[in-house]
């Protein structure tokens, strides 16, 4: 199971902190917008690879049973490979391309706060909260790592209960034949 775990988990990884490098932007301005869409999308996308896994590990190794839990923990694990790889290929891009990601976002978040009815005095709050949360962003690896993993493991951990349903409890290839 370690082997199957690592390299869908690696693949997944790389399909997701593969994206950053895609979609990279011409002039370096990204766009936040659409960034979130395709983000989560391409995880989900690359997240599926826990099905194919559960799958082989099934028919490959398990004489094509499998339980729920068995089924959840492969998910986990590979939604955790996944996480870290994400996170690397993530902190790649942000040292070579996004260092400015901070201020990028602090100017997104000000033109969004400006089209909504919020007193001038609400408005500082929320972007000098935000421009402070984004200075530790930009001065900590440990904190830009961990909320990069929170952006794909809640995605993995639903792709991994759906997995977990559907072949622990429901696709069942055989039942195992007793003499």
């Amino acid at each position: 199971m370690t082997k199957l775990v690592l390299i869908f988990g690696i693949i997944a990884g790389l399909i997701c902190g593969s994206m950053f490098f895609i979609l990279h932007p011409e002039d370096g301005q990204m766009d936040f917008s659409r960034g979130v869409i395709y983000g989560y999308l391409t995880m989900a996308i690359a997240l599926s690879t826990i099905f194919f896994a559960v799958k082989q590990y099934r028919d490959k190794y398990n004489d094509g049973v499998i339980n729920f839990g068995k089924s959840f923990m492969i998910g986990l694990y590979i939604t955790l490979i996944a996480g870290v790889v994400y996170a690397v290929c993530w902190e790649v891009y942000y040292t070579n391309y996004a260092s400015d990601f901070g201020d990028q976002y602090v100017t997104y978040l000000e033109s969004e706060l400006a089209t909504q009815d919020l007193t001038a005095e609400a408005m500082e709050t929320k972007l000098s909260e935000t421009r402070a949360m984004m200075d530790s962003y930009s001065n900590s690896r440990p904190m830009r790592m961990g909320m990069t993993l929170i952006e794909i493991v809640p995605v993995g951990l639903v792709i991994s209960l759906i997995s977990a349903l559907v072949f622990g409890m429901w696709l069942k290839e055989k039942e195992p034949v007793v003499d």
